[in-house]
């Protein structure tokens, strides 16, 4: 089998519909697009959303949501990624020499997932927050979380 062996399955890609070639066609004429309007014509059209100059739907509606900046320079730390860092004490510099965090984030937040098996120590001061079960976690395994 060679690359210009492959085709589609028969009847899998419909072709495209050719107007304007003739009324034995039926789609001869104009071609599909009615009598007269916007429409018809050849460039003609509404951008998507617009409704004629009535003020649209996603203007409308109230809007919702917020994106955080701080969130845009905060990484999430698994309690299990700290195996990486070599050292006992944890801070921004610390996870970013071990790429556990990119080299752009601002401040990190270390979560329980995983587990730890050595004591740490935690420098909040860093730029590193701790969240309560990564807390407890880390303190059951010996370490100390400072704040």
């Amino acid at each position: 089998m060679q690359l210009n062996d492959i085709s589609p399955a028969p009847g899998s890609r419909k072709s495209k519909r050719r107007v304007g070639r003739g009324a034995g066609s039926g789609w001869g004429k104009t071609s599909a697009r009615g009598q007269k309007g916007q429409r018809a014509r050849a460039g003609g059209g509404v951008r998507p959303g617009f409704e004629g100059g009535q003020l649209p739907l996603q203007m409308r509606v109230p809007k919702f949501g917020f994106r955080s900046r701080v969130g845009l320079h905060t990484a999430e730390v698994r309690l299990a990624e700290l195996r990486k860092v070599k050292g006992e004490v944890i801070d921004l510099a610390a996870l970013q020499s071990a790429n556990v965090v990119p080299r752009n984030a601002k401040r990190a937040r270390i979560m329980l997932s995983g587990d730890i098996d050595r004591a740490v120590t935690v420098a909040a001061a860093g730029g590193v927050k701790v969240t309560r079960g990564a807390r407890a976690a880390i303190e059951a395994a010996g370490g100390k979380v400072e704040d």
